[in-house]
């Protein structure tokens, strides 16, 4: 395996339409995920009910996350760990900058 620098906040797109997600590394029971967002949303129809559990920061941005009976509202350096088939979607990403998500998958 290589050793290789990069940076999470560069090769972004300054102007994207669609969500956008980056798979920065992926091994057994592990994946980490860069996701840009810019205003995009869940579909309104559906919730994500992951078989894994899910541990989620905004690097950047600002958004909203709804759960079956609660909201959290998530500003640069707010995390959540979300277990497992926990029902769950994005309400609201900031509409004019671009929101940075890390997002590790266990």
């Amino acid at each position: 395996m290589e050793i290789e620098l990069n940076n999470i906040f560069e090769h972004i797109a300054d102007d994207i339409n669609e969500e956008i997600f980056d798979v920065l590394l992926k091994r057994n029971n592990i994946k980490i995920e860069r996701i840009i967002s810019n205003g995009q949303a869940s579909p309104e129809t559906g919730w994500y009910d992951q078989v894994q559990n899910e541990w989620v920061i905004v690097l950047s941005g600002e958004a909203i996350v709804d759960f079956e009976n609660t909201q959290f509202s998530l500003k640069e350096g707010d995390y959540l760990n979300i277990p497992a088939h926990t029902k769950h979607k994005v309400s609201w990403t900031h509409p004019s900058r671009q929101t940075t998500w890390l997002a590790i998958f266990y």
